[in-house]
C-alpha cells in the first residue's frame, strides 16, 4: 500500500492516507512515510501546525528511529554507512548515514548461485538521515542487500526466499518511533509488532529480536 496517491499509482484503489481519513473523518498530515515493500510504523498530523513541527523535528534528526532487517551475507559486528545518495532526478548527491548493529547470523545448506551455502544476517538499523530508500540503498552499496529487495537486492536470493522458504515479501521493518510530543513535553514512543514473512524468516532460522530497551534519554 502506497501513503498517498501519486500519478505513477492513480490506479491504485487503496492508499494510506485516504484510508485513514475516512476511518478518523478529518484531514490528516503524512509524517513517517515507508515505501509500499517496508513495513511498520507510518505517521500522520491531525493538523498542518503539528505535521510542520514533527517534519522539523525528523529534519534536526531528534526523532530516533529503529529498524530490523535480513540481509544476505555476514555483515560486520557494527557499521555505520557514510554515503552520500544521489536525489531521484535531479542527480544531486545527498549527505546519507546509516548505522547498524548485527543481532545474529546463520549458515544455511540451501544453494543458491555458485554457491552449496547459503548465508545471512539479521541487523538492527537505525537511520541518521532519512533519504528515499536509504536503508535498502545503503546496504546494497555494501555489497549486503535485503533480502526481497527489488531492485536493490539479489534476485536469486529473492527467489530462493520465495520458492523455498514460502517468503516472498522484503524483509524490512520499521519497528520504532520516539519523538517528543508537537506541544508537550511528553515523550511518544511507538512500536509496530513484526509481519508474518519477517516471524517466519526468524523461526526458520531460529533467531529472536530483543527487547527494545527503554529508549529514555537517547532524544
Amino acid at each position: 500500500m502506497l501513503v498517498h496517491r501519486t500519478r505513477i499509482a492513480e490506479e491504485r484503489k487503496y492508499f494510506a492516507l485516504q484510508l485513514l481519513r475516512n476511518q478518523i473523518g478529518q484531514r490528516v498530515y503524512p509524517a513517517h512515510r515507508l515505501d509500499r515493500k517496508t513495513s511498520g510504523i507510518l505517521l500522520f498530523a491531525k493538523n498542518k501546525e503539528a505535521g510542520a513541527i514533527l517534519a522539523e523535528r525528523f529534519r534536526s534528526r531528534s526523532v530516533r528511529k529503529i529498524y530490523y532487517a535480513i540481509v544476505r551475507g555476514y555483515i560486520e559486528e557494527n557499521q555505520l554507512i557514510d554515503y552520500e545518495l544521489k536525489k531521484a532526478k535531479l542527480g544531486l548527491a545527498q549527505e546519507a548515514k546509516t548505522h547498524y548493529k548485527r543481532l545474529a547470523q546463520v549458515q544455511i545448506d540451501i544453494p543458491v548461485g555458485p554457491y552449496q551455502q547459503s548465508r545471512y544476517s539479521l541487523a538492527e538499523v537505525q537511520p541518521l538521515t532519512g533519504r528515499m530508500h536509504q536503508i535498502r540503498r545503503h546496504f546494497a552499496h555494501i555489497r549486503h542487500p535485503i533480502v526481497g529487495d527489488r531492485p536493490h537486492g539479489d534476485w536469486r536470493h529473492n527467489k530462493m526466499f520465495k520458492e523455498t522458504l514460502g517468503i516472498p515479501h522484503m524483509l524490512l521493518h520499521a519497528s520504532s518511533l520516539q519523538f517528543q510530543h508537537p506541544f508537550k513535553t511528553q515523550v511518544i514512543q511507538l512500536r509496530a509488532p513484526l509481519f508474518d514473512s519477517f516471524e517466519k524468516a526468524l523461526a526458520t532460522f531460529g533467531w529472536q529480536i530483543p527487547k527494545e530497551e527503554n529508549l529514555k534519554n537517547l532524544l
